[in-house]
């Protein structure tokens, strides 16, 4: 399965969370689910809190991976691109809010949906939720901003 994450160019691909070329990382992938987005993500043993639980660091920074996939999407969608090799629009994480609402158990695959609240102009802002086993265990919200296709050259 590809996510948008998979048509980043190249320097744009290296990010902990969901460059695809960074081998030490998440590489989440994040994909159009209906309406919604969709990342789904099972945690290693090393991402341990407290036994049994997902450290909320980890936590975090899904969100916040998903959010910043979301919004690429959303700005494709807006903009008309097909996405094709490495020419999804990036986008970099303006603001990251996160609530934990519960402990989030480890052992399961973990689902992160977002819903994108608006785009306007280079700017997009996501909710997403963070759920394990169907139990909404983080929200979040993400104000995305796209960056220009040098930026970090």
């Amino acid at each position: 399965m590809k996510g948008v994450q998979d048509y980043y160019p190249d320097h744009f691909a290296k990010c902990y969370g969901c460059g695809r070329l960074n081998e030490d990382g998440h590489q989440i992938k994040t994909i159009w689910n209906g309406e919604e987005t969709i990342t789904r993500f099972m945690p290693k043993e090393y991402h341990t809190a407290i036994p049994g639980f997902v450290y909320g660091g980890l936590l975090a920074s899904l969100i916040d991976c998903h959010g910043t996939g979301s919004a690429a999407l959303a700005l494709a969608k807006a903009n008309n691109i097909e996405l094709t090799e490495f020419n999804a629009p990036r986008c970099v994480t303006a603001s990251l809010k996160v609530d934990y609402k519960k402990p989030t158990p480890m052992g399961v695959n973990l689902e992160i949906r977002g819903i994108i609240k608006e785009v306007k102009g280079r700017k997009v802002i996501v909710e997403a939720q963070l759920l394990a086993d169907g139990d909404i265990c983080v929200t979040g919200e993400i104000i995305a901003i796209q960056v220009n296709d040098d930026f970090g050259k």
